[in-house]
């Protein structure tokens, strides 16, 4: 599985991710810091990747855009902590939702539950 971290999320976040065994790129990697969100996500979409945000606005982007595609990990309640404490709840749930995040869902993850949308949104 390929990711792409988000600027709101360190890119250290993207390091631990390459730790454990997947390719992981953090936006600034491709000069994205300051991109639109339309611009992030239609990276993701180009580079076949799983977008990992805290920014709530892609789910909105891809219901208007009737998208299947890319799939969002969208973490709430970790954002604060420490890139290590992000990667460990990701990699500890990531088999339970991975099956999702390759066929096309917005994934809400935080430290206590997991919520899965399947894209797209609003068919």
């Amino acid at each position: 599985m390929r990711f792409l971290i988000d600027n709101n999320l360190s890119p250290l976040l993207a390091d631990h991710l390459k730790a454990a065994g997947y390719e992981a790129a953090h936006v600034r990697d491709y000069g994205l810091q300051a991109a639109a969100d339309s611009v992030v996500l239609a990276q993701a979409r180009g580079d076949n990747r799983v977008l990992i945000s805290a920014d709530t606005d892609f789910g909105m982007l891809l219901a208007r855009q009737k998208a299947a595609r890319p799939s969002i990990l969208l973490i709430r309640r970790l954002v604060g902590r420490r890139a290590a404490d992000q990667a460990a709840v990701i990699l500890a749930n990531l088999d339970v939702v991975a099956d999702d995040l390759e066929a096309g869902a917005v994934v809400v993850l935080t430290d206590e539950w997991v919520r899965v949308r399947r894209l797209p949104i609003g068919s």
